[in-house]
């Protein structure tokens, strides 16, 4: 376990705002894929695909995006750092109607602060399901929510959370078996690490019981500053001893210093991403997500396009 999680009883009035409210519910029609495809992904917009214009506030971003009715209140039971920039808090949530799919964000609703959050899940929903409990890793900048996050909020601090996107990986018992390439850039990790894990729980469902979704392979492809600011590093080295051949990672470092620890130089390499490296996994039954940096985002979109993989097969979670 994470963090022991104390047994917690919460109870709040809120409002829920007009933009909000009116972004209830809101699904794209865009779904229709090849037959292969996991119903799961009918959320995902072909909007995605699309460039965004930049818009400071999470809300006005997100105002089209998909949005669950519930709306719980969470307690924060740990805090750790995950490195010099990113705190990781894991929140106990109180409505039992409160679900979500990997890969999805939440608005972040801090009493007493009145700019809205809005932070990428990095667990799997399997943690909300078993420990009624989520994490999520906030970077560290002078956004109001982010900043709270770094320098007001402790354990027993209590938020307001949401859930929303259409940038989420959740397939069903009976649909065909799909590859994954995941692109990481920076915090970009975070909803691609909710995936990653998600795939692991269904790869232990279907060893366990014999039946369930059948997951395809997963290759992740990881970049950050420097290997102090990889994000999850350990739990990823995990999940790829846990399941040979079926999880897969390669990390990137892009501004290293120092000299690479001997546990990881197998798995790294200095520099960036390469479109190279995404050759050996074109398929007609593997889907892309990126996540990071809109540079980097549009450049692997724009490549992928390029080497004539469907725009249907590409999605990515667009972060400011």
């Amino acid at each position: 376990m994470f963090w022991p999680l104390p047994s917690c009883t919460m109870t709040r009035t809120f409002v829920i705002s007009p933009l909000l409210r009116s972004s209830a519910g809101v699904f794209c029609p865009q779904t229709a894929l090849s037959p292969w495809r996991p119903r799961g992904l009918c959320h995902l917009t072909g909007s995605c695909i699309m460039k965004s214009q930049k818009k400071s506030d999470h809300l006005e971003r997100t105002a089209k995006s998909f949005r669950h009715e519930v709306i719980s209140p969470a307690k924060v039971c740990g805090i750790i750092d995950e490195s010099k920039s990113v705190r990781r808090l894991r929140l106990l949530i109180t409505d039992k109607n409160f679900t979500f799919k990997a890969g999805q964000w939440v608005d972040f609703f801090i009493p007493g602060v009145p700019v809205v959050g809005g932070f990428s899940i990095c667990s799997s929903p399997s943690l909300l399901k078993q420990e009624s409990a989520l994490e999520l890793a906030v970077k560290s900048t002078n956004h109001p929510p982010s900043l709270w996050v770094h320098t007001k909020c402790v354990v027993g601090s209590e938020v307001t959370l949401r859930v929303g996107g259409n940038f989420f990986f959740d397939p069903q018992p009976s649909d065909s078996s799909v590859n994954l390439v995941l692109i990481a850039g920076g915090v970009g990790i975070n909803p691609l690490n909710s995936i990653l894990l998600h795939v692991a729980d269904l790869h232990r469902l279907r060893g366990n019981q014999g039946s369930g979704y059948e997951m395809g392979r997963v290759m992740l492809f990881y970049s950050a500053k420097n290997t102090s600011e990889l994000l999850f590093k350990n739990s990823i080295l995990n999940l790829t001893n846990a399941f040979p051949g079926k999880i897969l990672c390669r990390f990137y470092v892009t501004q290293q210093s120092t000299e690479i620890s001997e546990e990881l130089l197998p798995y790294t390499t200095e520099g960036r991403i390469s479109e190279e490296d995404l050759r050996e996994h074109f398929s007609e039954d593997t889907l892309f997500f990126i996540c990071g940096p809109p540079p980097m985002i549009e450049q692997f979109s724009h490549h992928l396009e390029t080497c004539k993989v469907p725009k249907e097969h590409i999605y990515f979670e667009k972060w400011w």
